[in-house]
This record gives C-alpha cells, structure tokens and sequence, in this order.
C-alpha cells in the first residue's frame, strides 16, 4: 500500500521451548495501516494476534521478515530510551490490571500521556478532559487503580495512549473488558481520534462485530497466518475463507436461534485446514 505508515513484510516471531520444537506464534504476516486508517485484525485468542502487537511496539523480537514505521524499522526495546520516533507508537495492552503503576495516581499517569504528547506537539487537553472522554470524573484523578474496576482500569489506559496523541495506535482488544453499553462509546471515541489527527489504528480484536463498527479494512488471522482479508464490508458480507464464514456464524443472531446454519460444515472444514498447519517453526 502506497503511503502506509506501518509496514509489515513476512514477519515471523517464534518462541525457544525447553526439550520441545520452537514453537512459530507468527508465520509469515504481511500487513499494512495507513495515516487515518483502521485495520481490524482478528481470530480467536492464540493466533498470534498480541505477539503481532507486541512486536509493533518493540515489545517482541522478530525472528524474520521487516518492520518499519513511517519508513524507520522498529528496534525492540532495550535498555536505553526509548527513540523518539518510536514513540508515536501507543499500545492500549489488553489486561488494565498490569498496564498501569498500582503506586501512582490516576491523574499522574494519564499527565505523562499528555506531556510525551505535547513534547510531540499534541494539543492542550487536561487530565479532567481525558476523563471525561472516557466517562470518568475530574475526582478520579486523585485515586489509584485499586479503586477501581477492570473496565474503568481499562478506560483509563485508553486515555493515558490518547493523550501521547499517537500517530499509530495498536489496540489490544482494548474494549473486552468494558461494559456492553460502553463499548461501542469507546470503540467510536477511538475512531474518531484517528479520523481527527489523521493517525492510523491497529484494532484487535476476537469480536468481528465490534471490528465491523469502525475497521476499514479486516485481516482474519488463524495459527499464526492470515487467512483472508479486504474492506470491511466485503469480508462481512462475502467471507471466503471457511474459518472467516466459521467466525461469521459464531456470532449470536438477534432472534436467539444462535449461529447461523452450516455451522457444523464448516467447523469441519477449519479442523481440516488446521490438522495441515505446522506448530514447529
């Protein structure tokens, strides 16, 4: 893709084992998110989707392939600094539990959000309107994260990635442990920021539903490998890959009669396809 800002060539991670194979988390992904773009990246849990993630924020070390942002390629972390030009990078990590520093409050945290964000030329929100943007109270800022639940944790995490005004963000299921009536806010709250700064997100998640939402382009990840992908619409609509329909007629029909028929046929079919892919790296 032209004018990507993220740039994914045959990226493999794979993991040592003691007294057993290596075991090959990623296996080949190629993908690209351009400025104002969402790409919605999705399967279910085990792909290979977070060891993806990770690696895009130097998180993980590639074991192959190429990475590069804004035409840079991505170091993993060290122990020095982090490069500034790593730092437009944010990661909205999926457990809230571990992502923010039990010892500092709220308010301090979502403010070093905002200073990286300044320091980069972000605007002059506070801490109140990022709490307000999420559905906190100005109050919050003084707790620790003990005070609160995982969906507010997690809501605060969006805010303190916001706030370093990312121009790429990758989000890690960054909704699943919100409230049903809060996720489609945050999920919209998220897109809008990208078609307000013109960033691009990497949007997570095992809920092609909520991906469907605000993703322009699907990628369907399964053992390691992309299965399918294309516009929004297209995969929802027109899914090609027996795995992608599989996830298509998982999901609950309004009317209760649960998954969609064929679902038993194609469950076979994805038993199959899975027997013929490796685990070894």
């Amino acid at each position: 893709m032209s004018g990507a800002m993220l740039q994914i060539d045959d990226l493999h991670v794979t993991y040592r084992t003691f007294g057993k194979p290596d075991f090959a988390a990623v296996r080949g992904v190629s993908l690209q998110v351009a400025p104002g773009e969402v790409v919605g990246l999705v399967g279910e849990s085990g792909c290979g989707k977070s060891t993806i993630a990770r690696t895009v924020c130097g998180l993980e070390k590639p074991s192959g392939g190429e990475l590069r942002f804004r035409g840079t390629p991505v170091k993993p972390l060290g122990v020095r600094r982090r490069a500034e030009s790593q730092s437009r990078i944010q990661m909205v990590f999926q457990d809230p539990y571990n992502s923010l520093n039990p010892r500092r409050t709220v308010g301090s945290q979502i403010s070093d959000g905002i200073a990286l964000g300044r320091r980069l030329g972000g605007g002059n929100a506070t801490v109140n309107d990022w709490l307000d943007r999420v559905g906190l109270l100005p109050e919050h800022a003084e707790s620790y994260p003990h005070s609160f639940s995982g969906g507010q944790r997690q809501r605060i995490a969006i805010a303190r990635s916001l706030a370093a005004n990312p121009e790429l963000l990758i989000a890690d299921e960054p909704i699943s442990a919100l409230d049903a009536s809060l996720q489609a806010q945050i999920a919209d709250m998220m897109r809008r920021l990208v078609q307000d700064s013109g960033a691009g997100m990497l949007f997570i998640s095992h809920d092609l539903a909520v991906v469907r939402l605000i993703a322009d382009r699907i990628l369907v990840m399964r053992k390691g490998l992309i299965v399918e992908e294309g516009p929004t619409e297209q995969v929802w609509t027109e899914p090609q890959n027996p795995y992608t329909q599989l996830l298509l007629a998982s999901i609950p029909l309004p009317d209760g009669r649960g998954t969609l028929p064929g679902a038993p046929e194609l469950e076979a079919k994805v038993a199959e396809m899975t027997a013929a892919i490796p685990t070894e790296g």
